[in-house]
């Protein structure tokens, strides 16, 4: 049993035990020296906050400098000149509200145009990803001279699309060499006008998008192939599943979200397609033939109609008509992708 003197001894040495004048006895630290503010640790993380701050501002700068000079202040110029009849030259004075934008959703041929940017978009999903998908499975199995496929699938996505723009147009023309071997095996029944006949001009449009942008979306699919891990398909194949239940109900699901990304940037950049459409077709043949899009009737309508005011309009409405698509894919179909990769959210 503890005696009274060590009691009083403990109680007096207690922290918050009254003292002798009624006050509340202050502890003090092993090394007798009193305690510190607690308002130095404060201005201290203060001070590294603004240390970060200043550091993150740092490194982003520069970025965000030349995203605000060429995307946003850019889009903010189109915007206001959209609001007047402007040529171009001088200050748009003329102002006329949303006359601009008025006529652009009641124009025909905008519509036209944009029917053609939404076809396009629907059929690059419908022939790329099938044979990308079908690629990207062969050239996922040892093979030999793999790497050398791959390149030559590759290649036609990082030519120029003035040098693809040209070469198809030559070859595709009446009197071009697709005609010219048709007739020489026999086949001149089947040779036409593959350019000018509106039938068929965008399902000639179509051949040589895919043509094109086929490796791109074969090569992100073997990367995402590539991530998926062998054991899973062995594991599989031991239990007795065949080489196509294995694709379907393992490989397929987990290529979901690279699936998803690669139709993500088609959709995309269907909707903004110009430089093969006027490299081909032109500023007149591209309407008559059928393979309009919302860009080359921007640049019809406004730059080459000396109407940069219209023109500006049209960009306007093509880059709300991304972004509301751009949102609604995130919303239903990217979401649950992006979600896995946030850190730092609720639990």
């Amino acid at each position: 049993m503890a005696s009274v003197r060590d009691i009083s001894h403990t109680t007096a040495d207690a922290p918050g035990t009254p003292d002798a004048e009624g006050g509340d006895a202050q502890a003090t630290p092993p090394s007798g020296r009193p305690p510190r503010s607690g308002r130095a640790p404060g201005r201290r993380a203060r001070g590294a906050g603004w240390g970060s701050r200043l550091e993150l501002l740092i490194l982003i700068g520069p970025a965000l400098i030349v995203f605000v000079a060429f995307v946003i202040f850019p889009v903010v110029m189109a915007a206001y000149y959209g609001f007047f009849s402007w040529s171009g030259f001088g200050p748009a004075v003329d102002f006329v509200g949303l006359r601009n934008y008025i006529v652009i959703l009641t124009d025909p041929a905008f519509h036209e145009a944009l029917g053609h940017n939404v076809f396009i978009a629907i059929m690059s999903l419908v022939l790329q990803g099938p044979v990308a998908l079908g690629l990207a499975l062969l050239l996922n199995r040892k093979m030999r001279f793999q790497s050398a496929i791959r390149v030559l699938i590759f290649v036609p996505y990082v030519i120029s699309e003035v040098v693809v723009g040209i070469g198809w147009s030559l070859m595709l023309q009446s009197n071009g060499a697709l005609n010219g071997l048709l007739e020489r095996v026999g086949l001149g029944a089947l040779a036409t006008d593959w350019l000018s006949d509106p039938s068929i001009a965008i399902w000639t449009l179509m051949v040589i998008i895919t043509w094109k942008y086929v490796g791109f979306a074969t090569i992100l699919f073997l990367a995402g192939l590539q991530g998926i891990p062998d054991e899973l398909a062995e594991a599989a194949a031991i239990d007795g599943a065949s080489y196509w239940q294995i694709q379907r109900h393992i490989v397929l699901p987990l290529l979901g979200p690279t699936v998803r990304i690669w139709a993500f940037l088609s959709i995309i950049g269907s909707l903004q397609l110009f430089d093969l459409v006027w490299i081909i077709w032109g500023q007149y043949v591209a309407s008559t033939a059928g393979t309009s899009t919302m860009a080359t009737y921007m640049v019809a309508n406004g730059r080459n109609a000396g109407s940069f005011g219209y023109g500006s309009a049209v960009a306007v409405v093509m880059f709300l008509i991304s972004l509301a698509v751009a949102l609604l894919y995130q919303r239903f179909l990217l979401r649950r992708d992006t979600a896995g990769a946030i850190t730092g959210g609720k639990a």
